[in-house]
């Protein structure tokens, strides 16, 4: 079947490029430049890799979303928060509605071209903090995307159910280099090793038993996870 990949240039969208180069046949690769802070330092990854599997890569500009909305990972908005990715001050970098608006335009844009599926890397990690990467809210849209498009437009979803050890462990047997992706939300010239990114990446590849080629600002011990009321 025929894709459209959303791909920020992170591990798990990274990861899921290169899962669908096997499983499927990419029509092309899109990225959106919302305003985050990191927008800059993770989207030439998602143009590199878009190069290696021989797809076009598209942007999309999504000013809008900076000048109004509220949230720290934009640049308009406060300190990125450091600590566990599931630590309840993390809920400070929720872009409202973010998946739901891409997945929105990303519909319109792969029935455009014909293409009658779409793939997104969410997965079972995001699920504490993000409420539109959780299973129950991507079934929804995606049954809204299938019942909105003639094409029957499908939401491909292949990591849902994994966490970020078990994307990690799956891309490096995808060959995936991922020295060449950003996860750190300050944006800064190397990941920072202390924000909810940082700390979920350093974490997962050390579960995964894989080296972690990231050169990390702070290689201080990893934040306790939170306990659950």
């Amino acid at each position: 079947m025929k894709v459209v990949v959303l791909c920020s240039g992170g591990m798990d969208s990274v990861t899921a490029l290169h899962w669908a180069r096997r499983q499927e046949e990419i029509a092309a690769v899109l990225s959106f430049d919302y305003g985050a802070k990191h927008n800059h330092r993770e989207i030439p990854f998602a143009a590199e890799h878009a190069r290696l599997v021989g797809a076009p890569h598209q942007v999309i500009t999504l000013d809008f979303v900076n000048r109004l909305f509220a949230s720290a990972l934009l640049k308009s908005g406060g300190a990125i928060p450091e600590g566990h990715y599931e630590a309840a001050t993390m809920r400070q970098t929720v872009v409202p509605f973010r998946n739901a608006i891409m997945l929105s335009i990303a519909t319109g844009f792969g029935e455009s071209l014909g293409v009658p599926g779409l793939v997104i890397g969410a997965h079972g990690g995001d699920h504490a903090i993000y409420p539109d990467c959780r299973e129950d809210f991507l079934r929804a849209m995606g049954e809204a995307m299938r019942q909105g498009t003639y094409a029957g437009v499908k939401l491909l979803r292949p990591f849902i159910a994994l966490n970020k050890a078990q994307i990690a462990a799956e891309g490096a047997r995808l060959g995936v280099d991922y020295a060449r992706t950003w996860s750190c939300y300050k944006g800064g010239e190397i990941h920072c090793g202390r924000c909810g990114t940082c700390v979920e990446r350093r974490e997962a590849f050390l579960v995964a038993g894989l080296p972690d080629p990231t050169v990390y600002a702070s290689n201080d011990p990893l934040p306790p996870k939170p306990r659950r009321e």
